[in-house]
C-alpha cells in the first residue's frame, strides 16, 4: 500500500514571504503528489488550463510544461 505522507508544513514570515515562490511550490508539490496535470489541478482547485498557464508563467519543468 502507499499510504500518503503529510507534507511538512511551510514556515513562512512575512520577512520573507514571496507570494510567487509560495505559488511555485504549492504548484510543484501538487504535481508531484497528483503526477498528472489533471490531478494536480483538481488538487489545487483550479482548471488544467489554469494550471497550465501557472506552469508556464512561473517555469516549472513536469507536465504541462512548454518543452522548447
Amino acid at each position: 500500500m502507499n499510504d500518503p505522507v503529510a507534507p511538512e508544513p511551510l514556515q513562512i514570515t512575512l520577512e520573507s514571504f514571496n507570494l510567487l515562490a509560495a505559488e511555485r511550490r504549492l504548484c510543484e508539490v501538487a504535481l508531484q503528489r497528483a503526477g498528472s496535470l489533471v490531478g494536480a489541478a483538481k488538487l489545487l482547485g483550479i482548471t488544467r488550463h489554469a494550471l497550465k498557464r501557472r506552469i508556464i508563467k512561473l517555469r516549472l519543468d513536469g507536465p504541462g510544461a512548454r518543452q522548447e
